[in-house]
């Protein structure tokens, strides 16, 4: 399975980072980093729909979707276009991005940041902090539940938000129990890259109404995010249709249907 290729691939580059740069010299990065700003009030505070707006170069299952694009331009562009926050794609053997693309970004935009990437260890954690990341995905797929609740503890610690992921409801049911505040429902199982666009908004009823929920993969379009709005859905985590769009910015004002 790809998940399993990637998270190995993952712990073999940790081992290797952890070898060039003590957990120690990245934590006293991390303190002195500014601190994090809120992806739950900015979900919150949007008029309507709120977007997460996702930077990525490229993905295992579509292969290079912008391989040239410019961080720093990209961040501009959404932030005009009206994100709420900004992810971004921080692996880099099948995506194409990496840490410095995070502190790119941060130096570029005030939007808050979400470090997406396949996080296994606390180490991750205090690198996406001293990157400048404000939230960090959890994969409920990769983690067992007792690694989940820590890497959720870990995450809070250092004054972020864990964005927690899953793909079906006993995984649903696993992020609500791992203390998760955000919860993301992507479409697309990581196992297969089979989409379900209907799959947010049946796990809508299985997360706590003080919760929310975001629903991630396959969003192109205002209909797409009407439905997804009617469904309960709080926010949308759209990447691959803006990173194609000649003009992001405004690809997202009209998905957001306020072009």
């Amino acid at each position: 399975m790809i998940l399993d290729e990637i998270l190995a691939q993952t712990r073999r580059d940790l081992l290797a980072r952890r070898a060039r740069v003590p957990l120690a010299q990245v934590e006293k990065l991390a303190a002195a980093a500014e601190p994090a700003r809120s992806l739950a009030q900015a979900i919150r505070a949007a008029d309507g729909m709120a977007a997460i707006a996702e930077f990525k170069r490229r993905s295992p299952s579509k292969g290079w979707i912008h391989r040239e694009a410019d961080v720093a331009s990209v961040a501009r562009a959404y932030e005009s276009g009206g994100a709420s926050a900004m992810s971004v794609l921080t692996d880099t053997p099948f995506f194409g991005g990496g840490l410095d693309d995070l502190g790119r970004a941060r130096a570029a935009v005030g939007l808050p940041l979400l470090r997406k990437d396949f996080i296994v260890d606390a180490y991750q954690v205090a690198e996406a902090r001293a990157a400048g990341a404000d939230a960090v995905l959890l994969i409920v797929a990769a983690l067992p539940d007792a690694e989940l609740a820590g890497l959720r503890t870990e995450i809070e610690r250092w004054g972020m938000e864990a964005l927690v992921e899953a793909h079906d409801a006993d995984e649903v049911g696993r992020a609500v129990a791992a203390g998760a505040t955000l919860v993301g429902v992507n479409h697309r199982d990581l196992r297969t890259f089979a989409m379900n666009m209907d799959l947010a908004v049946a796990m809508r009823p299985l997360v706590p109404p003080d919760r929310l929920l975001v629903a991630e993969s396959g969003i192109e379009n205002a209909d797409d995010v009407r439905h997804l709005r009617a469904g309960g859905i709080d926010a949308v985590l759209v990447g691959e249709s803006l990173m194609r769009a000649p003009d992001p910015a405004a690809a997202l004002r009209a998905l957001l249907g306020r072009a």
